[in-house]
């Protein structure tokens, strides 16, 4: 395919697949197209053990990472040290007895401890954790910087310039594009509030063409929504460069999702990617589940500012839940996508399906316009 995307990369297609399983990252990017490893859930040793099986495995093919790097988020950082301490007691209380009542047996005493640091240490939502592990990946032939929550900071956008690594970042209005193109990035993904994870309110429909007429003659990937061939076709029709991928590739033989949460992504509706505060305490559409019901309840408090919920939900909720696959209320970010997944396939054969789909949709266009 030609699009300014091929070009700036040298890939055969333009889909970019975000993807926190470095499995996924090196599929796609051997299928043609970019695979990007998302770091959320990563400690530095982390993301230097995963680039490296990357480097070992992609065969030269390029690949590129994403990385939290809010501008509004108090420093968090002492949540390293003794994170309980953070956390109002009554949210607390809130989650045991939610879990309690739903007979969800707690940690046991012996392993709490050391599970709980566990988690904290791969929570990184402050700029300086984000920073810390683009040094580790600057390491590594990495040929994108991608930034998820907000406008990457110019020194960051300059020292990547400085190694010939381009830099994007997720957008969901017009005017936060508009910041992206002053920062310096070289692309911006305009994120509709159809996509899985953090999003905002405006559709796909209608927010593609707008960033594209902002940021003009910016590059932009179209995102949310993306789960087929026609979406493809759509994203290309009303002017994006190419596709932001993320939610379609849970449903792969190679993604990190347990196969409880597959099976639950797979008897889902649309209308079950629901948009919610309650897991980071930032607007994130996830799979519908009873921890989020909880705080809808009346009496319920209010959801903690993030990154404090993050760190509630996967010290006092989370690891309780999984550890036993309490399916009510297992849950994973997912987009509105979720609807059209029934089935595990391989990450080749859903680039095949993308590209065959987009293929039929085009030419069913000819055939009309003829």
């Amino acid at each position: 395919m030609k699009s300014r995307m091929c070009d700036m990369f040298g890939i055969e297609l333009p889909i970019f697949a975000f993807s926190h399983c470095r499995d996924v990252v090196v599929e796609v990017s051997k299928a043609g197209g970019m695979g990007v490893l998302g770091m959320a859930r990563m400690d530095p040793e982390r993301v230097e053990e995963d680039l490296n099986w990357i480097d070992d495995h992609i065969d030269g093919k390029p690949y590129g990472i994403d990385v939290l790097m809010p501008s509004r988020f108090d420093d968090s950082s002492d949540m390293k040290f003794d994170p309980e301490q953070l956390l109002p007691k009554e949210h607390v209380e809130f989650v045991r007895k939610m879990l309690d009542d739903a007979s969800i047996p707690p940690l046991p005493e012996a392993d709490a401890a050391e599970l709980k640091r566990e988690i904290v240490k791969s929570i990184n939502f402050t700029p300086q954790e984000s920073l810390a592990m683009v040094e580790t990946a600057m390491k590594h032939p990495i040929k994108v910087i991608v930034n998820a929550l907000g406008t990457p900071p110019a020194e960051l956008v300059e020292r990547a310039h400085a190694r010939d690594i381009k830099v994007g970042a997720l957008a969901g209005k017009p005017r936060h594009a508009l910041r992206h193109k002053e920062a310096g990035c070289d692309f911006v993904v305009a994120v509709g509030t159809e996509a899985g994870g953090h999003t905002g309110e405006i559709s796909s429909l209608v927010l593609w063409p707008s960033i594209v007429d902002a940021v003009d003659p910016l590059p932009v990937l179209g995102a949310g929504g993306v789960g087929r061939g026609r979406q493809l076709a759509a994203a290309l029709v009303l002017g994006c460069d190419g596709v932001w991928t993320g939610s379609l590739w849970l449903k792969t033989a190679q993604s990190e999702v347990t196969p409880e949460i597959k099976e639950k992504m797979f008897e889902a509706e649309a209308s079950d990617a629901i948009l919610t505060t309650s897991v980071t305490g930032k607007p994130c559409r996830t799979l519908n589940n009873k921890f989020s019901a909880a705080w809808e309840q009346p009496g319920a408090p209010a959801t903690l500012p993030a990154p404090t919920q993050n760190y509630l939900w996967w010290q006092e909720g989370r690891t309780r839940v999984e550890r036993v696959r309490a399916k009510d209320f297992l849950t994973y970010p997912v987009g509105q996508i979720v609807g059209d997944m029934h089935d595990e396939i391989s990450v080749k054969e859903v680039v095949y399906e993308l590209l065959n789909e987009m293929l039929d949709a085009r030419e069913r266009l000819d055939d009309m316009l003829a």
